[in-house]
């Protein structure tokens, strides 16, 4: 009969051997490891005596990912699914239907759809819910599985049972997969004014950006108006392309900050000399779905008066995750600082708020689809300046200069009420001001 020591009287031995291991540290290293024994107890009884067999990776994993559940949304552990996922979505493309989805108490709510993209052009929304795929119910399931079944072969087809807030009764859209190129930016001349849109922030984003500004340089030439940087439904992505795209636009000065456990450990990313716009004014468009790098961008921009924030308070994620390979197909996504604009701001819980707040009126559910942002969501991070509730909440009264309807916007032409106000406003920014008795007398002229 083989004797079992118990760990606990492992752990203990070799404490009595560490020399300058003081009474509280001991105290809390032995609590620590009676805690660890109590996992193994209890790995070990699932083992032997649960209904039926269960693999240990399974079981491993499950404590793994408990383990990061309970810090923050952000970290989590990655398989080589998860691992060839991340990938993916930084420097590739895939079949499937253009979502970005979260789990929300075994729910799957969608965080954003992917700018055209099957799920995009069927009008699913932000802070919509997937209850059921080709009829079956996938509450309760794991995120994996739900993501795992939404994408597949090109040209096949799907049907999504979706659940919005604001509507009485769910409703079912059927969509063909598509190859999921991953275009990080997009861009056009829209009259006088250059537009770029940027979807994500991967490996290539701050090169494209780069080249867009060159593009639209020479298609519209000396006469360039300015830029409209749009944000909107940016879920972010890599911050060394955040402070890239940020660099495109700015002469000098600190990007960003992140700042880790302690208080020495502050890493900062400044600008080299060179704004590749040559200074013309800059419209930055955001919204509740502009997160994380998105949102480094537009806090940069902003702080240094560089471009006017217009839109929606944005999503509020103010913390950086660092990729740890655990081993070839496996790694660790651990949150493992805050990062904070040029001023000092955390943008976590409250995240940036506009210069000019305008409401999307030409999407016609706006007023009663919720917004998803991370104040939302469950043990996020707390801000530590003590964000003020009125500036997560909506205090709900009209405003005034807003009153048109989708219908009405419809109508007379406008499909993005936000696009169409930053154009309108950019224009009167870059126009000349108009010549009056003061500008007059400061010429050397008169007036009577």
């Amino acid at each position: 009969m083989s004797l079992r020591i118990p760990r606990i009287l492992i752990a203990a031995s070799v404490l009595a051997l560490l020399p300058a291991v003081t009474a509280v540290q001991a105290s809390s290293e032995m609590e620590t490891y009676e805690q660890l024994d109590q996992l193994m107890n209890v790995f070990e009884k699932v083992r032997t005596d649960y209904v039926d067999k269960v693999d240990d990776k399974t079981l491993i994993e499950g404590a793994i990912n408990g383990m990061l559940a309970s810090l923050d949304p952000h970290s989590s552990y990655l398989d080589a699914r998860d691992f060839d996922n991340l990938r993916t979505q930084t420097d590739g493309s895939y079949g499937g239907l253009g979502l970005t989805v979260s789990m929300e108490d075994g729910a799957v709510k969608v965080i954003t759809p992917t700018e055209d993209t099957p799920a995009d052009r069927a009008g699913i929304k932000a802070g919509d819910y997937i209850t059921h795929l080709d009829g079956v119910l996938i509450y309760g399931g794991t995120l994996e599985e739900a993501v795992d079944k939404m994408r597949g072969a090109p040209g096949s087809s799907i049907k999504l049972t979706i659940v919005r807030p604001g509507r009485d009764k769910p409703f079912d859209v059927t969509l063909v997969r598509e190859n999921i190129v991953l275009r990080p930016v997009k861009w056009e001349a829209k009259g006088r004014v250059g537009y770029i849109n940027i979807n994500t922030f991967s490996k290539q984003t701050g090169e494209d950006v780069r080249a867009a500004v060159k593009d639209l340089n020479a298609k519209i030439g000396a006469g360039v108006l300015g830029y409209i940087v749009d944000l909107r439904s940016n879920p972010g992505g890599l911050l060394d392309q955040a402070i890239e795209v940020s660099d495109v636009f700015l002469e000098r000065g600190e990007i960003v900050s992140q700042r880790g456990r302690e208080k020495g450990d502050i890493e900062r990313y400044y600008a080299r000399p060179g704004d590749l716009t040559g200074g013309k004014p800059i419209i930055v468009l955001v919204d509740a779905g502009s997160a994380s790098a998105a949102e480094i961008v537009a806090g940069a921009l902003q702080d240094h008066r560089r471009g006017l924030v217009l839109g929606e308070r944005s999503f509020g994620k103010g913390s950086v995750q660092t990729l740890i390979p655990l081993s070839e197909t496996t790694a660790l996504r651990l949150t493992t600082a805050r990062y904070f604009t040029p001023s000092g701001r955390s943008v976590q819980e409250g995240g940036i708020t506009p210069d000019l707040l305008v409401p999307q009126l030409s999407d016609p559910d706006y007023k009663d689809r919720p917004r998803l942002r991370e104040a939302d969501l469950r043990r996020h991070l707390i801000n530590e300046a003590k964000i003020d509730n009125s500036t997560i909440e909506d205090d709900g009264k009209p405003d005034p200069r807003f009153a048109a309807t989708a219908a009405e916007l419809e109508k007379a032409g406008i499909k993005d009420y936000q696009l169409d106000y930053a154009l309108k406003t950019l224009n009167r920014l870059a126009a000349p001001p108009v010549p009056g008795p003061l500008m007059a007398a400061k010429n050397g002229g008169a007036s009577h």
